[in-house]
Parts: structure tokens; C-alpha cells; sequence
């Protein structure tokens, strides 16, 4: 009698596990505060539009998750040494919950195709950081009591996240030319 197949396997937490460390380790570069959001452009919110366009929906954003758990209770994983909960009720808040958000919607386009390709992972991260800002603009827009002056504020983030679009997707393409197989509709 066979047992059944655990809905984790140990392969896959583990994967899931190094991507919330990457995520973590992109932290270490800090974060630039331009303009008065409070909102800093860091290079971390690359992290989990990689790990979903890798690991696939589920698992990718399990490593956000963790990531994010690991924040909140203290550890000091964001761009600038931040952790605990006050990141999560400033201004970036928003932002930070988006990446959960992000990870899922890349991962789940990344996880429709057969053979992900390099238009398709551009697509995908392009609808990830797009779903980050869905919720991150509207956070910011409570947390200033101004969503246009929000919107518009979002704006200097635009360019930089564009490019980590572009960057994050040549490495997916990348790791899924090597790696074929690594993400599947069920991810």
C-alpha cells in the first residue's frame, strides 16, 4: 500500500526556501528614496517576479510568503535592514503584500506554457509587477489621503521595475532553457 504523495514534496521546499532567501539576499543592496512617497526604489521586488516565473504560481509565492512572514516577525530582510511590522503599515505596505500578488500572476502565466519563452516570460512579469501596483498605488494613495498625487508619485518607480522586467525574464529564460519541466500547470 502506497502512501500518498505529500502536496510539498522536499525537492520543492527547498526550492521554495532558497528563493525566500534570495529574496532576502537582494535586500542588501539599499534602497533609494526619491521623491517624498517614503516608498524607496529597491531591487528586492525583483525577487518574487523570479520566483514566480521559476518556481511556477504556488510555489513561488509560498517563497514570498515566507519571506514576508520572516519580515514580519522582526527579521530585518528588507532593503535598508527593515523588518517587524511597521513596513507593512507605511507606505510601501501596499507594495510588499503586492508581491505576493506578483509572484502569483507571474507564475500562473509562466505555468500555463508548455515551454516558456522569452516573449511569454516578458508577458508574465510585466502582468506580475502590473499586480503589485494594483495593490501598492491604492496602499500608498490611503496612506497619503491622495491616490492621484499616488499614482503619479508611482511614476519614478516606472523605468527601474521595467527593467528588473526585462532582466528577471532573460534569467527565467535562462534557467527554463536549462532546466525544462520546472514549473507546470499545477505549480
Amino acid at each position: 500500500m502506497s502512501r500518498p504523495r505529500s502536496p510539498l514534496p522536499a525537492a520543492d521546499l527547498a526550492r521554495t526556501v532558497v528563493f525566500a532567501a534570495f529574496i532576502a539576499v537582494l535586500g542588501i543592496f539599499p534602497g533609494v528614496y526619491v521623491g517624498g512617497s517614503g516608498v524607496p526604489i529597491v531591487l528586492q521586488n525583483a525577487g518574487p517576479l523570479l520566483a514566480g516565473s521559476i518556481l511556477g504560481a504556488r510555489r513561488g509565492t509560498a517563497a514570498v510568503v515566507l519571506f514576508l512572514g520572516l519580515v514580519a516577525l522582526g527579521l530585518p530582510l528588507l532593503s535598508g535592514g527593515r523588518g517587524g511590522i511597521a513596513p507593512f503599515v507605511g507606505p510601501s505596505g501596499g507594495f510588499l503584500l503586492g508581491w505576493i500578488l506578483s509572484a502569483f500572476v507571474a507564475g500562473l502565466i509562466v505555468s500555463r506554457a508548455a515551454r516558456p519563452r522569452l516573449p511569454l516570460l516578458l508577458a508574465a512579469n510585466l502582468s506580475g509587477l502590473l499586480a503589485s501596483y494594483l495593490i501598492g498605488i491604492p496602499w500608498l494613495g490611503f496612506y497619503t489621503g491622495d491616490l492621484p498625487a499616488a499614482a503619479v508619485q508611482s511614476m519614478i518607480y516606472v523605468p527601474g521595475d521595467l527593467a528588473k522586467v526585462v532582466v528577471v525574464s532573460l534569467i527565467a529564460a535562462v534557467v527554463h532553457r536549462a532546466l525544462p519541466g520546472r514549473t507546470t500547470s499545477t505549480s
